[in-house]
């Protein structure tokens, strides 16, 4: 089954990311879940105050995730920052009710024990709707979201119990958005992350 998009043409199913959602589910039955699907699906859970979401991620999607994160690894490593990534890592935290599997989450800086939530994590927008989950981080207590839509990147950054939207990030300050922006729009993964270690050599030229 094809979608329609706004041109009126039919959007071919593995373009679009797939959502299933179910209400009423308590903590328990949301951590059963988890276990019957295993480490190995490709399918993402949400949990917020008892509605879980079940998204497959499209193609288009799993791109611009992995681009993003492969820039931002070009990027540490070009500048020396110690950036250590841990993919769709399952954060939940049963007395807020919130559970959730960012596209990339990060820790920024030297590892000295064991993180219990990542200091950065990155969404991608693709398909709209589907659970609020700037909300479900909140309740985690991420310190640092970026979110990923229509080719542009907006951030937030948790100041108390709210996330602010700030025109830089708090964790990476010498990092240019537009920089990353620029560099999403290119036609490959590697000319992208070309692209960014070129702008950043003639930036210190």
């Amino acid at each position: 089954m094809n979608a329609i998009n706004p041109t009126g043409t039919a959007t071919p199913r593995v373009h679009l990311d797939q959502r299933v959602q179910l209400h009423g589910i308590r903590w328990q039955e949301y951590e059963a879940l988890l276990a019957m699907r295993g480490e190995n699906s490709g399918t993402r859970v949400t949990y917020l105050d008892g509605e879980v979401e079940l998204m497959t991620p499209s193609i288009d999607h799993e791109d611009l995730r992995t681009r993003l994160g492969r820039l931002l690894f070009a990027y540490a490593e070009a500048t020396g920052i110690e950036l250590e990534g841990f993919g769709s890592w399952t954060l939940r935290k049963e007395t807020q009710g919130r559970g959730i599997e960012a596209d990339e989450c990060f820790v920024v800086g030297p590892i000295t024990r064991p993180p219990e939530i990542p200091d950065l994590a990155c969404e991608v927008i693709w398909t709209s709707g589907g659970i609020d989950k700037l909300e479900v981080y909140r309740g985690l207590g991420v310190p640092e979201v970026w979110f990923w839509k229509d080719g542009a990147l907006r951030i937030y950054c948790l100041e108390g119990e709210a996330y602010i939207r700030t025109a830089r990030s708090r964790l990476l300050p010498d990092l240019d958005p537009d920089l990353i922006v620029r560099c999403m729009a290119y036609p490959s993964q590697t000319q992208a992350v070309r692209g960014l270690r070129a702008a950043l050599r003639a930036s210190l030229a």
